[in-house]
């Protein structure tokens, strides 16, 4: 990119909703709409349903239209889902299931491939190639993944369910796409890249509208004989049992899905009571002397929780937890003690990405008290000190410490609690769910002719379910900054620029300091996503939150509670799903009352 306070789990209880019944036919509808602009699926023949002929439904085209309805790209998803499910040969959901994949699958290769294409001798254009190759390799694991999780539940009662799960998916294929384009050096080669891949945004950017209005439509039906039996649609209830079951977690508050083993592990290892797969120590003392050697010793099917001990050490490595590491946990001795430190920066002639000292690709990824640096300095303009791509990944009493970029939030679902972050320009950044609960940001003092700005939030369409929310943090100044002040340096502090045109970011409960400048958040450039963007605040405190003198932009709001309720753990990252399996401490909605 340029330039401990312990909460009960909370469960949300609301009344059931009555079936609704679809008037004109008794045939089961279920529409499904996956990876790309996915599929319709009209279909239970009239002997199944004793109802209506099949005949009597809307017809193929009205029903596409239907659910093209509720996209940015609707002349996109009719042509291609309509040739697709024409194309179909009878009327199996599955059948036509992947005859839509299918088309998305070859639009999203055909537009990663045409970058082997761009040959030139410019040594940017050649690692932009690259980056693209890679970054493919990524859209086809989510396109693949979403295809699974629809095929296995298409059947049942279970789809609507998911569907956070596939607009998380999406939404990183969406923001892979757009990394790949913007690789390319500006000119002629980049606008080729940005031409290819734009019907394979559209149909990403219309699966994801898509999605959400599909499981919207199935949450609220009932449909007989979809699954043999009749859905049932959970009530409130005041028993434990219940009350967690209504929430996906078990009466332990661990999820449904884990194994035993699994549970036993997760429930006692934030305690540091289990013994570690492997330990790492610099002294000699434990199973292995680096953190990469640990992690390439991982066995490569190894089934469950991985879990590595660091001990106390600073460890001068580069660090890569790789897509195939999964379910890995990493706890140290203290944030100050076991500490992985790298100093790899943009002026040196990496790139960005390339720069950070620890990267996570491994989903469902969790660190305990660990410290992540990055010490090339302000001068090295962009450092990163930690990248995260792993979904449902968990950071709990760390420190991420740099100046510019110092963390790369790049994609997916990210939950950070009782962290330290430390940084000068755009120090969050990128295209993740990710909220930040209890932390400590830290605004430390940059080059003379820089400004601080906290987050960049990297969404690149309105359809992403992405973004950045702070809740009951404090946003404070470091001493360096406290003491320019002092001499009246004229070092000014945001806490948020748009580095996407849809650039999403919430604080909300949270102390702000009064060094933080009255606007509270700067342009990009010029009026470049002012209108689009999503900036807002609820019930702040401190010098700095006084939000009458906030930037007059359409895209910054000082939201209800009812609004800033959609940004909680709960319902913005669907926490009650994963995050009890740490033993975090954590906090599903608000934390003040009405």
């Amino acid at each position: 990119m340029s330039s401990a306070i312990d909460d009960g789990i909370e469960v949300n209880r609301k009344p059931g909703r009555k079936n609704l019944v679809i008037a004109g036919s008794s045939a089961a509808v279920l529409m499904l709409l996956v990876v790309g602009t996915v599929a319709t699926v009209l279909n239970q023949s009239a002997e199944e349903s004793g109802g209506v002929s099949a005949r009597s439904m809307h017809s193929t085209s009205k029903s596409v239209q239907m659910i093209c309805a509720s996209t940015d790209y609707r002349q996109t998803c009719e042509s291609s889902l309509s040739k697709a499910v024409n194309s179909s040969s009878d009327n199996d959901p599955k059948a036509i299931l992947h005859a839509a994949v299918s088309v998305v699958v070859d639009e999203v290769g055909k537009a990663f491939a045409h970058s082997r294409l761009l040959d030139s001798n410019n040594s940017r254009v050649k690692s932009a190639v690259q980056d693209c190759l890679t970054l493919f390799d990524d859209c086809k694991y989510d396109l693949k993944r979403s295809l699974e999780s629809i095929i296995a539940h298409a059947a049942t009662d279970h789809l609507s369910k998911r569907s956070h799960d596939l607009e998380t998916w999406l939404s990183a294929v969406i923001s892979f796409e757009e990394a790949c384009v913007d690789g390319f050096p500006e000119g002629e080669l980049k606008a080729k890249m940005k031409a290819a891949m734009k019907k394979a945004r559209e149909l990403s950017s219309n699966a994801v509208a898509i999605i959400g209005q599909v499981s919207s439509f199935l949450s609220m039906l009932d449909i007989p004989g979809l699954s043999g039996r009749r859905r049932r649609l959970l009530t409130a209830q005041k028993e434990p049992a219940l009350a967690a079951a209504a929430a996906g977690l078990k009466e332990d508050g661990l999820p449904q899905w884990m194994s035993s083993t699994e549970r036993r592990v997760l429930k006692s290892h934030h305690k540091l009571k289990v013994k570690p797969n492997a330990t790492v120590a610099k002294d000699g003392t434990g199973d292995f002397a680096t953190i990469s050697a640990a992690l390439d010793a991982m066995p490569s099917e190894y089934k469950g929780r991985y879990v590595i001990y660091v001990k106390e050490g600073i460890y001068e490595e580069t660090v890569n937890v790789t897509k195939k590491m999964a379910n890995v946990t990493m706890y140290g001795d203290g944030s100050k003690k076991s500490i992985i430190t790298g100093s790899k920066n943009f002026v040196d002639g990496t790139r960005t990405w390339q720069t950070a000292t620890f990267s996570v690709s491994g989903d469902g990824f969790i660190a305990i008290r660990l410290g992540f640096r990055n010490t090339a300095g302000a001068v090295k303009h962009q450092a990163v000190a930690l990248r995260v791509k792993a979904d449902r990944s968990i950071f709990l009493n760390c420190r991420m410490e740099g100046y510019q970029d110092t963390l790369y939030a790049q994609a997916y679902r990210q939950f950070y609690r009782g962290c330290v972050i430390s940084g000068t320009v755009d120090f969050i950044f990128g295209d993740a769910s990710a909220v930040f609960q209890n932390c400590i940001i830290v605004v430390r003092r940059p080059l003379d002719n820089q400004q601080n700005i906290v987050t960049a939030h990297g969404r690149v369409d309105r359809q992403q379910k992405t973004g950045f929310v702070i809740q009951r943090c404090r946003i404070l100044p470091e001493q360096g900054l406290t003491e320019a002040a002092a001499h009246k340096a004229n070092v000014r502090s945001y806490l948020g620029r748009p580095w996407k045109e849809f650039a999403r970011t919430v604080v909300m409960e949270s102390h702000i300091g009064g060094f933080i400048h009255p606007d509270g958040y700067m342009p990009w450039e010029g009026e470049f996503a002012l209108s689009t963007l999503y900036y807002a605040e609820y019930n702040n405190f401190g010098g700095g939150s006084n939000v009458s003198t906030r930037v007059p932009w359409p895209g910054f709001h000082v939201i209800s509670r009812r609004e800033a309720e959609r940004f909680t753990v709960g319902n913005f990252l669907y926490g009650a799903d994963w995050i009890p399996a740490t033993g975090a401490p954590f906090r599903l909605g608000m934390y003040t009352r009405e």
